[in-house]
């Protein structure tokens, strides 16, 4: 990532041709991030908040994850974000817990 800041509503969504078990680490990584796991629906099953900048501990999101979401730290808990929340991207579809229209 390389970058030692990021706009608010800036973000990275990684998307996965299936659910599967997913892990991260924060490698090349200047600022904390919060990280969303969220299955086939884009319904958030984990969130790991502040990571830590260059770490390279693994981040397990845990299994049938679909789509991550890495977010600046400590954004979700500001804007309320919690295990449950459904996130509406038209790269969800069909399976959308709650449909982009």
């Amino acid at each position: 990532m390389h970058r030692e800041s990021m706009a608010t509503s800036a973000g990275m969504l990684f998307v996965y041709d299936e659910p599967q078990f997913v892990s991260f680490w924060m490698r090349n990584t200047l600022i904390p991030l919060d990280m969303l796991f969220l299955d086939a629906t884009g319904t958030v099953q984990h969130i790991h908040e502040n990571a830590i900048p260059l770490d390279e501990t693994a981040i397990p999101g845990g299994d049938d994850i679909q789509y991550v979401l890495e977010i600046n730290g400590g954004l979700s808990s500001r804007l309320g974000i919690t295990v449950g929340s459904a996130l509406r991207h038209p790269s969800i579809g069909d399976n959308a817990a709650w449909a982009c229209e």
